[in-house]
């Protein structure tokens, strides 16, 4: 991997952590990517390797960035929960409240709290929309409004993988009057001096990786109606996340643009009860309230059993602790903020893994294992 050597720093007992990262690209799974840990606000590994583009003429940099398509939705959620930290957004209030048209075809009742947990049965459009359309917010959220829900609210989630962004952040809009990627960016990025954009400056598109598209596609064998049109209504492909259009969209669900570091640093808020950098952004009680399960079951969209919260999903099997919250984008990037043990994790890549490709965890599951042993008593 001349030219794409693993670099970085680790703590002294995550040597098994740079073992797992550097494996990912011996093996041949990885291209360029980076991976971060932090407990109680401190960085404990920060590494990153190989290329960030698909011709291996661009090494990863400290500094590279990448669209981590949906891990994007823990920065929305986080906004929101920053709003409603104020005072002026109630999760138990209809939508209808702050967005009167969302009220149309029996919406009236469809509460915030169901948006943010993917149980609002708007889970796509009904409505064909081209590719271009999602850089519409106007018409985006318009049709939304006018339409009515795939399911009955709250009796399952139905994960919204496009239309989740544009329902929070169409609320934090009427509430703000800001785009939520503006107040994402004034009230929490700047602050933190993170590299996470929803909403990508021209200045910073020479640190960008290319995305590589995946050998299979999500979606792609035999689906239902509600699978098929959530996936592709409208069908956006690699090429077009690849462009300067998508980046500068503020497409809140998928179109952030950073790198584990950033992840994680951001998500020391809701690891540390609501304080990064000795800031408070968020009281303790509001940062608990996203472990709240709003709906679990089998997923009608993803086809899996799953927990929601407040706009992250919730413990499982997988995590390191019951109070966990994460998310992960299409293709393999990750974020996971374990609050038991106030650490957060996070995986960033360029080469997007097929369906049921989960690298991100060697590394992850490395690091959380090297947290608790250095939580355990002294024997």
């Amino acid at each position: 991997m001349a030219g794409g050597d693993v670099r970085g720093f680790t703590r002294d007992d995550m040597a098994g952590v740079r073992a797992d990262f550097e494996k990912n690209f011996t093996d041949g799974a990885e291209l360029g990517a980076s991976f971060c840990a932090t407990v109680d606000g401190e960085t404990v590994a920060d590494l990153h390797g190989g290329y960030a583009d698909a011709a291996r003429t661009r090494p990863w940099e400290p500094d590279t960035i990448v669209n981590v398509y949906s891990t994007t939705k823990t920065m929305a959620a986080l906004t929101a929960l920053l709003v409603a930290d104020r005072g002026e957004l109630d999760f138990d209030a209809p939508v209808a409240r702050y967005w009167p048209q969302f009220a149309a075809n029996g919406k009236d009742e469809i509460t915030v709290a169901q948006v943010m947990s993917h149980s609002s049965g708007l889970s796509g459009w009904r409505e064909p929309l081209q590719p271009e359309d999602i850089y519409d917010w106007e018409k985006a959220t318009a049709s939304l409004a006018a339409q009515e829900p795939f399911w009955k609210p709250g009796t399952a989630s139905g994960y919204h993988a496009a239309t989740h962004g544009f329902l929070i952040g169409e609320v934090v809009r009427r509430i703000t009057g800001r785009s939520l990627a503006t107040v994402f960016r004034e009230e929490i990025a700047e602050p933190l001096g993170a590299d996470f954009h929803i909403g990508l400056p021209e200045s910073a598109e020479p640190r960008v990786a290319e995305l590589v598209p995946p050998e299979q596609e999500a979606f792609s064998g035999d689906v239902t109606e509600l699978q098929d049109n959530a996936a592709h209504n409208p069908r956006i492909d690699v090429s077009m996340v690849n462009s300067r259009a998508w980046r500068v969209a503020g497409i809140p669900a998928a179109g952030g643009t950073g790198n584990a570091r950033s992840v994680a640093q951001i998500h020391t808020i809701l690891a540390n009860g609501g304080v990064a950098q000795g800031r408070r952004f968020l009281s303790e009680a509001t940062c608990r309230s996203a472990l709240e399960v709003q709906v679990e079951g089998v997923d009608l969209i993803l086809g899996m059993p799953i927990s929601f919260g407040l706009g992250f999903a919730v413990g499982g099997t997988f995590m390191p602790s019951p109070n966990t919250l994460y998310w992960g984008g299409m293709g393999g990037s990750m974020a996971i903020i374990d609050m038991d043990a106030r650490a957060t994790y996070a995986y960033a890549m360029n080469k997007l893994g097929s369906p049921g490709d989960f690298r991100a965890f060697a590394p992850i599951s490395a690091a959380w294992d090297a947290v608790a042993r250095a939580g355990e008593p002294a024997s």
